[in-house]
């Protein structure tokens, strides 16, 4: 079977106007891929930044996957996470990216949104805290659902990503 290695970090993030910031991120792949080891999903820890400033995470990112086809492509889905003073969270923004296919390293940027939801849930989430969320992850990346939520831009996750590739000569692909 063909392999792949991910290796790398979450940097951090920016451009988000909450504080106390985190990353809760997961591995998405097709049936035909197999993870060897590593973790599929994780979190950070959270930072404070100064205003306007980078949110530094630095989160280890260690998987090997094996697979005997490409559909399913591995797909990293991001969710950033405030937390106020009194330790409540909230969420920030969704994010989703595709692995590289290509070896080497490779500085990824991950745009962010979060859903609006309605006019009192806008107020709610600035006095209250909380806000909408979705109830299926899979409305991240498909377009399909996606195009009718209301959504504001939350800020950009900076990830570093080194990929290895072995044996997909053996199975016709060309790196």
């Amino acid at each position: 079977m063909a392999e792949v290695h991910v290796i790398g970090q979450i940097l951090g993030a920016t451009g988000f106007s909450e504080s106390s910031l985190f990353c809760k991120w997961g591995v998405h792949t097709g049936a035909a891929w197999k993870l060897l080891s590593g973790v599929r999903e994780g979190q950070t820890q959270v930072d404070t930044p100064q205003v306007g400033d980078m949110a530094y995470w630095s989160h280890p990112i260690d998987l090997h996957f094996a697979t005997k086809g490409l559909q399913g492509w591995p797909r990293l889905h991001l969710q950033v996470w405030s937390q106020d003073s009194f330790g409540r969270c909230q969420l920030a923004g969704y994010g989703f990216c595709h692995v590289p296919s290509s070896p080497g390293t490779h500085q990824l940027d991950c745009p962010t949104w979060r859903p609006l939801g309605s006019w009192r849930e806008q107020l709610a989430r600035a006095f209250v805290g909380g806000g909408p969320q979705l109830l299926h992850g899979d409305a991240i990346y498909s377009g399909a659902d996606r195009y009718r939520l209301h959504t504001a831009a939350g800020g950009t996750v900076h990830l570093e990503l080194g990929l290895l590739l072995r044996h997909f000569d053996r199975y016709g692909v060309e790196c």
